[in-house]
Order: structure tokens, then sequence, then C-alpha cells
């Protein structure tokens, strides 16, 4: 479809029918002092090759993960994904899909998210899975707002291994419903500590495991002493990788279950779009947030897939909804899906076993720098450090010798005593080569 803007008198006759006098009637509502009394600070124009000159220009300037060694984690991780995803997505039928509301045209849609469930509740461990959701942060603040449901309690508390960044989610949407939050000082290995918080009024524990530091933790006596308080235990994961290796939340007992799907079958694409994934027990099913496909038959008895349990109120009576997200991370899922088709269960564990051995290996190196601290007692793929010196100017210098090194935390959580620690991430894309040249560099740069 060819853009045409509008003429003049085109402005005027829609202002005329929506009965403003000028398009500045539209804005009534923003402050003076937000309006801008000059033109943006951009230039005016430019020709197509001009422009584009600009923004590789600009783009040169990156460090990108396919070219330097690449130790970035936190939340986002670099996995190799097969060009087959890239395909497969893009064949027509998928490209296209979007809301499956009428399942008579939508099969192969409805089908494709109803295995991407079935694949979600076995890595999670648990009976009942939705269509995704938009991330793992946002998954985690609906994961709350169902606790208080289900609960009728007013309180979440989130652990001192939370990402600050699922923190600061949760935080935004329980402010907004008047739900009290209490998030515990950052530990490394500390997710037991939001049991002395638990009160009469706590509505679940927030829990994250491997944590924002790396740390592995076994949540089973967690989840049993959060569940004779009258709490629920909602466990976050960020590296939906390490699923192929540790116990699942489901075994260790929880409730509601909120993933980062990021790892597989999606690139890091400068921070999104990513993919959340939503676990939860069978009996809290019909509280759960955004939309589940189910399999039926037809009136012939042919196989066939529907929605269900996708209320008419998440799309027409927004203060009757349950969740008012009402529609999914399509595409990402089904990149999720056709990656995990291809992995296989034994190809996951397999990928899974490379990323442990290879972030124990480099562990086991950065050990034996005089002054660098491994502060991470048990990790999947991501551990903590802690340096002789601040962490964001040793990346930066790191940076400048062409080595991606590690998130500073406190590019997460700004705090003066946490300038040192620096959170290191390798996965089966890291090679022996640039591990060498990570801890040459890091002896150097010290």
């Amino acid at each position: 479809m060819r853009y045409l803007p509008l003429n003049e008198a085109d402005r005027a006759q829609m202002l005329a029918t929506i009965g403003a006098k000028s398009v500045d009637d539209l804005f009534v509502d923003v402050p003076a002092s937000a309006h801008l009394t000059a033109p943006v600070d951009l230039p005016r124009y430019a020709g197509e090759m001009e422009v584009e000159a600009q923004i590789k220009a600009m783009a040169a300037k990156n460090l990108s993960p396919s070219r330097v060694p690449f130790f970035v984690g936190a939340g986002a991780y670099r996995h190799h994904v097969p060009s087959t995803v890239d395909h497969i997505i893009q064949r027509s039928e998928f490209l296209t899909s979007y809301t499956p509301y009428q399942p008579e045209i939508a099969q192969g849609t409805l089908q494709v998210l109803f295995e991407f469930q079935t694949q979600v509740a076995r890595l999670t461990g648990m009976p009942v899975a939705n269509a995704s959701l938009y991330d793992g942060s946002t998954a985690a603040a609906e994961g709350v707002l169902m606790a208080q449901r289900i609960t009728k309690r007013n309180k979440a508390v989130m652990s001192g291994g939370l990402h600050p960044h699922y923190t600061h989610t949760v935080e935004t949407l329980a402010h907004a419903v008047g739900m009290e939050t209490e998030a515990l000082t950052p530990a490394v290995d500390a997710e037991a500590e939001v049991l002395k918080h638990i009160d009469k009024d706590t509505a679940c524990v927030v829990v994250q495991t491997p944590n924002v530091f790396g740390t592995a933790t076994d949540l089973t006596q967690i989840a049993e002493a959060a569940q004779a308080a009258g709490a629920l235990l909602i466990v976050v994961v960020t590296e939906v990788m390490s699923l192929g290796l540790l116990k699942s939340p489901g075994e260790m007992g929880a409730d509601i279950v909120a993933v980062e799907g990021q790892s597989i079958g999606v690139p890091l694409s400068f921070g999104g779009p990513y993919v959340g994934l939503f676990a939860a027990k069978e009996k809290y099913l019909r509280q759960m947030p955004g939309r589940l496909c189910g399999e039926t038959v037809d009136a012939d008895g042919e196989r066939g897939f529907v929605l269900t349990l996708s209320t008419r109120e998440q799309h027409i009576r927004r203060d009757k909804a349950t969740s008012n997200i009402c529609t999914n991370s399509g595409l990402c899922a089904l990149a999720f899906s056709i990656h995990m088709s291809l992995l296989g269960q034994e190809g996951l564990k397999r990928v899974a076993k490379i990323n442990y051995a290879k972030a124990h290996a480099l562990k086991d190196q950065l050990a034996s720098i005089a002054g660098v601290d491994v502060l991470t007692p048990r990790f999947f793929n991501e551990f903590t450090v802690k340096l002789p010196k601040v962490a964001a100017e040793v990346v930066e210098a790191l940076a400048a010798k062409g080595i991606l090194g590690g998130v500073p935390f406190t590019r997460l959580h700004n705090d003066a005593a946490f300038d040192n620690h620096l959170i290191i991430a390798v996965t089966e894309t890291v090679s022996d080569t640039d591990m060498s040249a990570f801890v040459a560099a890091l002896k150097e740069v010290l």
C-alpha cells in the first residue's frame, strides 16, 4: 500500500468532523511546559544515500557480539540460533499470523501455540502454560497480580537475587493496583531470606534461580515454608537454557513460574522483542493471564484447536478482566517453538551441558588472577566476580581492547557497595580462544 499524505482540505474536513478547530486542540491535555518551542534538534532532511551513510557510521561504533569475544548476560543471552528458525518464521503462513480469533481459519497458528504451551509446560515442570506473554519481567509482574487474586492478600516479597529490572516492573504494576511490595537487599546467595518477611498479608514470595548473580538454588524447602504460611511461590528464570540441566521449578514445588524465553530461538536484537513464558499449577488455571489454546474435535470428529479460557472481559470489559494482556509474542513464541523442536529433549541437554562446562572452565581461569574473587557458589552459565577495581571502568577498558566482558551490577542496581561486582555469562557461542583473550585482557586492565 502506498502512503498518500493528506492535504490541507483533508485535514480541515477531519477536524471539522470531530469538532476540533485545529490540530492543537488534540493536545490540550499536554501541559504547556512540555510543549516544544522549536523544532527538534535534528537535520531537516537528507537524501537516502546520505542518511544510509550516516546510520552506517553510527552503527560502526558498536562492538557487535558476532565480531568480538562476548560475555554479556544478566537477563539476555547470546546463543546460537539455527538458520532454519529464521527461514521457517518467514514463511507466509507464519509471517502474517496474529490474533487467532477465528479458529476455523487459524488452525495453523493455534496448533503452533498449542505445541508451544506443551513445550513450556514440560520445560518448567508445570501442568499448564499459556500462549506466551511479552517478556520475562512482565510475566513476573502478572504472576504477582495473579497471586493477589488467588490468595486475597495484598503483599509481595521479592528476593535480593531477583533481577532489578524484574523488581521494578513488579513494583510498577503492583503500585497501579494498590498492592504492597517489599524488595530485599541484593544478595548473591540468599533466596531463602524471603521467608523471614512473610506475614498474614503476604500473597507471594518471588525468587529467581539461577538468580541475577548466577546462583542456582534448590527452592523445595522455600516452597514448602511459603505455602505453609499461606503464600504462593513464584519462580523466575531469566536463562531458560538452564532448564535443560537444572531441576525444574515444578519439581521444586512452584505455584507460578515466569520465564524469559529469549535464549531459545530469539536473538539479542538490541533488547527485544522477547517472549515471556508463563506456567502454573492446574488449580490456578482460571486465574492465568493472557490466552490459552486447547485441543478439541470438530463436528466431524477431526482434531482441531481453539482458544480456551480467553475471556471476553479481557477485550471489552477491562475492569472485570483477570488480566488486560490479551495478545502474545506470537512470532517470538513461534521462533522458540521451532528452535525447541530442532533441539529436542536430548539436544537441549547437550547444549546446556556445554554452557555449564564452558562457564566453569572460565571461572577457574579467572579465579587464578590476583585480586579476582568469584562470589557465585553454584551456577549454570553465569557467575559474578568481585574485582579489585570498579567494574564499570574495567568493562570500558576491556571494550577498548575489543572484548565485551560482562555487565557491572551497578548498571542494574546503583549501589556503591556493588561497584566492583561484574556479572559474566558464558554460552556455547564462546570459544576457548575467546576465553583466553578475556583472561589475558583482564590481567592487563587490572
